[in-house]
Parts: structure tokens; C-alpha cells; sequence
């Protein structure tokens, strides 16, 4: 499956959303979508997606958070998975974009999920209550669907081939990004 296709089939729902990509790829292929108020892209930050998206669910619980993150981000922060998971806001769905490599510095940096590390595994160990991994666009649809319509804090993992988009061009400055998601949070109470 590709970042790209899967991140298309989910956009509908995230764009009623707050919705925190990690940097790179994800957060490209998610502007290229179309850009929505409603979508952070952490720039510089690698790793810490999960944790600005904990801080986003435990305070505004009346959101539905989505978090857009990458297999090299959440092996970064593990301790990310069991804080959310001790915390547990059933308003924060995790997405991570599993595709085996550090994509941003090269594809011949491999992450420990290509020799079998489990990131499903370790949510679920760590206490997350709803985990799965996808394999195909289908299936990652349904199960984010499901994850929004529990309430249920999850994380999703998708198997994503490690492809480049065609350009990691954001066309939203830094502040300008933090400011409009911002007010676009503030005009959500």
C-alpha cells in the first residue's frame, strides 16, 4: 500500500478532525491532499507527533485528534505509546505509517520494524486498548473508521511501501501553520 493512497482514503474524515502529522513524507503527501486548517504539521520534531496529539486529546476532549505518525517517529518515543495508553483519551487515534525505513534520510536506513519489531504489538503490551495492523488501503480505511466511531483511544498501524512523494513541499509556513491551527481549534469550542 502506499502512504499516499491511504492517506486519500481517510482524507474525508480528517478534515473534521485535529489532525498532528510528523514531519516528511506524511505530512507532504497530507498537504497535497489539500491543506485545512485543522492539520499541524510538525515540523523538526521528530518523534514527538504523539505526544503534541496526547496534549490535544487531554484538553479538548470534545475533539476527535488524529495523529499522522511514522514507524522511525513513534520507535524515537516509545514512551509515547504508554503514556497515551496511561492516560488513555478516547478522542486520539494514532496512525502510524509503517514503512521499515528512516524514509527522509534514505531508504537504506532501516527501522527495527523491518526485523520484527511490532509497533501494533508494543501499543497493545503498553496498554493501548484498540491496535491493529493494515496491510491494505481497505483495510486501513475500515479499521480507522471503527477507531473514529469507538471512542476508543487506538493506534493504527499501516505496512506502507517506502516511496518518496514527489515533493516535500509544504506551502504553509511554520508559524503561520501553528497560528491558523490555532484559532481553528479555538473555533471548535
Amino acid at each position: 500500500m502506499l502512504r499516499s493512497d491511504a492517506i486519500a482514503a481517510i482524507y474525508p474524515e480528517l478534515k473534521e478532525c485535529a489532525v498532528v502529522t510528523i514531519m516528511g513524507a506524511t505530512a507532504a503527501e497530507l498537504f497535497a491532499c489539500g491543506h485545512q486548517p485543522n492539520f499541524f504539521y510538525l515540523e523538526h520534531a521528530m518523534g514527538l507527533a504523539s505526544s503534541m496529539g496526547l496534549g490535544i486529546a487531554l484538553s479538548r476532549p470534545d475533539l476527535q485528534v488524529v495523529v499522522l505518525d511514522g514507524d522511525g517517529s513513534t520507535l524515537m518515543n516509545l514512551g509515547g505509546l504508554t503514556t497515551m495508553a496511561r492516560y488513555h483519551p478516547p478522542n486520539l487515534t494514532h496512525v502510524v505509517f509503517d514503512n521499515e525505513v528512516l524514509l527522509s534520510v534514505g531508504v537504506s536506513f532501516k527501522t527495527a520494524t523491518a526485523e520484527g519489531a511490532d509497533i501494533a504489538g508494543m501499543a497493545a503490551a503498553a496498554g493501548i486498548p484498540r491496535t491493529t495492523t493494515c496491510d491494505t488501503v481497505a483495510s486501513f480505511q475500515e479499521a480507522f473508521r471503527e477507531a473514529l466511531a469507538a471512542h476508543e483511544l487506538a493506534t493504527l498501524v499501516a505496512k506502507v511501501e517506502p516511496v518518496l512523494p514527489p515533493s516535500f513541499f509544504i506551502g504553509c509556513h511554520m508559524l503561520e501553520n501553528r497560528f491558523e491551527f490555532q484559532r481553528a481549534l479555538e473555533r471548535k469550542t
